[in-house]
């Protein structure tokens, strides 16, 4: 395989949240173009990021405030799927692919290469277990557990030639609180409803990879072991450029318009 680029942008400032979502679309479509495998890091502090489906809960307003109250930040990303947290204990990892490199071209071989990335560190020594967990927050096929508890969720975003399989990983804190945070989301969103067509978040059904390991692990850990599997070429200092690309802005004014929404139905309570 190529040599992979990688763009670590580290942990974003409350200024910068739609940074990362603009910044995944354009390297998406750079790497279909130049037939390159990219590697993107990224954090944001206290957020839920929100899918467009979330933004059609019956109480969308009251949801957003219950999430407020909470100390979280909110983001209406550009893709599908449910809501999930980010803060400093959880890292967002892309592996970014030229579509032809899949041999299929099939979603679940997207999927299972982040899989394979994973396992191929020492956490993949810990029993990685991949199944859905019904009822833990933004629940998929593909989800990431040990002994039964969800670590990792990852989503999929193909543009053009280049296609994003998007991990978020726990790494520490406290995953209690966070399912605490999703669930009181769609407790005030659906009220009567909630369960029904969203999940019924129990925050006992997740955890964190450094409480399932035997060794201490941290977000540079974690950096460290998905590095030493891959051939990589850290690109980070040229991230300026993407910045300045054209797409790019255009990117995040739509990531601007879109979150409209969360800032119209907070005006009106």
């Amino acid at each position: 395989m190529k040599e992979a680029l990688l763009f670590d942008q580290g942990m974003l400032s409350e200024n910068d949240l739609f940074n990362p979502f603009a910044l995944t679309d354009v390297l998406t479509e750079f790497s279909g173009e130049q037939n390159q495998t990219i590697i993107h890091f990224w954090q944001l502090p206290q957020t839920l990021i929100l899918g467009m489906k979330d933004s059609r809960v019956p109480y969308f307003d009251q949801a957003l405030r219950a999430v407020q109250a909470k100390k979280y930040r909110l983001v209406l990303r550009n893709a599908g799927g449910l809501g999930v947290i980010s803060d400093p204990g959880i890292l967002n990892i892309s592996l970014i692919l030229p579509k032809d490199s899949l041999l299929k071209g099939s979603i679940d071989e997207g999927y299972q290469a982040m899989v394979d990335w994973l396992t191929a560190t020492r956490f993949g020594e810990l029993g990685l277990e991949v199944g859905e967990v019904a009822d833990s927050y933004c629940p998929g096929k593909f989800d990431l557990s040990i002994n039964g508890k969800k670590i990792a969720g990852i989503a999929q975003r193909r543009i053009k030639d280049g296609v994003a399989i998007m991990l978020y990983l726990s790494v520490t804190g406290d995953q209690t609180f966070r399912g605490e945070v999703v669930r009181t989301f769609y407790q005030s969103g659906l009220k009567d409803s909630f369960g029904n067509d969203y999940p019924p978040v129990n925050p006992a059904s997740m955890t964190t990879l450094n409480d399932q390991s035997p060794f201490e692990v941290s977000i540079p850990v974690v950096k460290t072991e998905l590095l030493q599997a891959i051939d990589y070429r850290d690109q980070t200092a040229e991230l300026k450029q993407f910045y300045q690309l054209t797409e790019y802005q255009r990117r995040i004014e739509k990531m601007q318009q879109r979150n409209l929404l969360i800032q119209e139905a907070l005006n009106d309570l």
